[in-house]
């Protein structure tokens, strides 16, 4: 059997490691090809490291400051450019001919018309005006961008002639509107022409402007003049000291440093090779998940040992990964928006909350490797992940789920101004841009509210909503127990807020043994007469049975009740509860009736024992306890009092242990006495448990003693 189980097992051991070299190789690719600057440096602080001299010829960079004021400057200053559209000036003057002849028709036809000079000299109307239209657009004509108006008609335009490019001011270049008040002044005044007026609605309808912006040639042009902006403003030789050990990190200093560090890089990334830096990533990137492993299979073997479990933790790794290399090739976003408290959000309502924090460092160490924003970014997003844990982020709750996100975005501004002030920055150099990408993370973090059912059906896991959705007695399957087994349904109840009670004394999961409580006896309904609590002065069933008949129908319940679990889809992790309820304990009192009717016959005790298996985790045996306590208190004779109640669940809970069913189990001796205390108050309560007054003589004895 055992070497049996041990084949079994090799193929999810294999899978487990295969998972886990995947992911490594995955993760490991999306590093950057490129080195990294062994020294980390900050403005306003102290330099660490020993004095720091320069090994070659230096480079000195302007900075990231002054290259952006100079080509804002550029940029500011860069006149647009138009081009000259051929076509336009030609299509007018066609137009213009049309037009010309169709007023020169409608004053043909009226006898009356004041254009007698027109009449008889019509062509040397058309030519003139057709001269004019060609000299007016072959000067231009400009309708200006009102952005490109900034400096009135000072403005510097760029005009595209053919390939000739040349530059004028917009004062320079009429626009439609001028060239049609120009048009009465030269008509009337120069033309020659005794009725020249008659040429000025036709030329006017077909001025439009034939220089039209080119936003294209416009970029292209600006994006040849900021390549040719230099970046260096001068030359650290080599041998001369950049900066010595326990100097403050000025703006000078930094610019030195920085133009160190970026020759530094392209000096070794000639050198290194591509498999020499993918083997570096390979290896620390393997060092945490290794370490992540070892963790796992020492301290959460349930997710260890479970290739599903693991996967749905690789996949927050592989996740966020990506999500950061995304992020860190697009210049516009930062990888502070990255929403990383989702994980322990998520992984805290189906596991615990040293996995969720645990889980949440691996991935953000790994994160860490992929960003460029340094150890801030591994402290902000540990911190904020610290108090996503600790801070109460039951979803099922709105108010505290939305409370939580405060406390996250409290931590994320708190520990970012910190940061800034640490390296010197005011009030007016502090970034505001970053704490918009956090503002963006913490609402990106209600993505945990539907994310939780949607992976609870992928993964199969259990969530506090479900469990809280589970517990309302209107559910189908408790509405029938109601109906059928009410007297169970309320054992069940007691049960229910017993179990609640002592797992949240010791950081249980209450909620799961609390909704566990109330389906454990469901089984019951199949022949709801044959358990006492739903008897009510009617004949008992087991006057007619023997007992060790007796025995099966009341062990039966428990296998009927998995049935029931299946046919109604109740979760696995509720469904545990049913079998381990009584472990395998015996049905005493049918138990001890069998040995004394046959004290000579052959006896079996598995036979009156139920089937187990016993209790392993702390809700399985608090729920254990409490269901035997709750019914055992049942048979108290009244009035009960405290020592009784006391007594009770010593005795109980000593015959369990006795018994062997609380051996697998995972509650501490420590944690079984708080139970226990929580046992007797609570059935002190349920009982009214009163103190027990002496009677009338013995209070006057006492009061008066011989």
């Amino acid at each position: 059997m055992s070497t049996f189980r041990n084949i079994v097992h090799i193929p999810i051991a294999v899978g487990r490691y295969l998972l886990m070299l995947a992911l490594v190789a995955f993760v490991s690719f999306l590093n950057p090809n490129q080195l990294t600057f062994k020294y980390e440096y900050e403005k306003g602080r102290s330099w660490a490291y020993e004095d720091l001299t320069a090994p070659f010829d230096i480079p000195l960079l302007k900075s990231e400051a002054d290259l952006a004021l100079e080509k804002a400057s550029i940029i500011d200053e860069f006149p647009p450019c138009y081009r000259v559209d051929p076509n336009i000036g030609p299509s007018k003057t066609e137009a213009f001919k049309e037009g010309f002849d169709k007023q020169f028709n409608s004053i043909r036809a009226d006898q009356e018309t004041a254009f007698q000079d027109v009449l008889s000299r019509s062509d040397t109307y058309r030519q003139y005006g057709s001269k004019l239209l060609g000299r007016i657009y072959q000067r231009g004509i400009l309708e200006p961008d009102p952005a490109h108006l900034q400096k009135g008609k000072e403005q510097v335009v760029n005009i595209l002639t053919a390939n000739t490019l040349k530059t004028q001011t917009l004062q320079n270049i009429p626009s439609p509107t001028q060239v049609k008040r120009w048009l009465g002044d030269t008509l009337l005044y120069q033309s020659g022409l005794p009725e020249a007026e008659f040429l000025i609605p036709v030329l006017e309808e077909n001025i439009a402007p034939n220089l039209l912006y080119d936003d294209s040639l416009t970029q292209k042009m600006l994006a040849r003049e900021l390549s040719q902006v230099t970046t260096t403003r001068g030359l650290i030789p080599a041998g001369e000291p950049i900066i010595n050990k326990g100097s403050l990190i000025t703006e000078e200093l930094y610019d030195k440093l920085s133009s160190f560090e970026a020759r530094y890089l392209d000096e070794f990334s000639v050198k290194m090779s591509f498999w020499q830096i993918f083997s570096g990533h390979i290896l620390l990137t393997t060092l945490v998940i290794g370490i992540y492993l070892l963790y796992l299979s020492f301290n959460e073997p349930r997710v260890f040992q479970s290739f599903r479990n693991l996967l749905f933790m690789a996949t927050w790794v592989a996740l966020f990964s990506y999500l950061v290399h995304l992020v860190e090739d697009t210049v516009v976003l930062s990888a502070y928006m990255i929403p990383f408290c989702i994980v322990p959000i998520v992984i805290k309502n189906f596991f615990n909350d040293r996995l969720a924090l645990f889980t949440h460092i691996v991935i953000v160490l790994i994160a860490s490797f992929l960003s460029t924003l340094g150890y801030e970014f591994t402290f902000l997003h540990i911190l904020a992940g610290i108090v996503a844990v600790l801070t109460n982020t039951e979803t099922r709750y709105w108010s505290k789920f939305f409370l939580s996100l405060f406390f996250i975005m409290l931590s994320y501004g708190i520990g970012f101004f910190g940061l800034s002030l640490i390296q010197g920055a005011d009030w007016t150099a502090i970034d505001w841009r970053t704490l918009g990408f956090f503002l963006l993370n913490v609402i990106l973090t209600l993505l945990a509210y539907p994310l939780i059912p949607l992976l609870e059906k992928v993964f199969g896991f259990t969530s506090s909503i479900t469990l809280a959705e589970l517990g309302d007695l209107n559910r189908p399957l408790l509405k029938e127990l109601a109906i059928k087994a009410p007297g169970t349904l309320q054992h069940s109840i007691q049960v229910s807020h017993l179990s609640e009670a002592a797992a949240r004394k010791i950081g249980a999961d209450s909620l799961l043994v609390k909704t566990a409580a109330l389906y454990h006896d469901v089984g019951k309904m199949k022949h709801p007469g044959f358990f006492i609590e739903n008897q009510s002065g009617e004949a008992n069933p087991h006057q007619n049975l023997g007992f060790l008949d007796s025995a099966k129908h009341i062990i039966s319940h428990v296998t009927e009740g998995i049935r029931l679990a299946r046919k109604h889809r109740l979760p696995r992790v509720l469904a545990d509860f049913i079998p381990t309820h009584h472990g395998t304990t015996r049905v005493e009192f049918f138990y001890r009736n069998y040995v004394n009717s046959n004290p000579e016959g052959e006896i079996s005790e598995s036979e009156f024992r139920y089937p187990g298996p016993k209790p392993t985790t702390k809700e399985h045996t608090i729920m254990m306890m409490a269901d035997s306590l709750e019914a055992a208190s049942k048979s108290l004779s009244q009035p009960v009092s405290g020592s009784d109640i006391d007594n009770l669940v010593d005795r109980i809970i000593s015959s369990k242990i006795a018994d062997g069913q609380l051996d697998q189990s995972a509650l501490t001796f420590d944690e079984l006495e708080q139970c226990k205390n929580v046992f007797k108050a609570q059935l002190r309560s349920i009982h009214h448990v009163r103190i027990q007054y002496p009677d009338e003589k013995k209070r006057k004895d006492s009061e008066n003693p011989v």
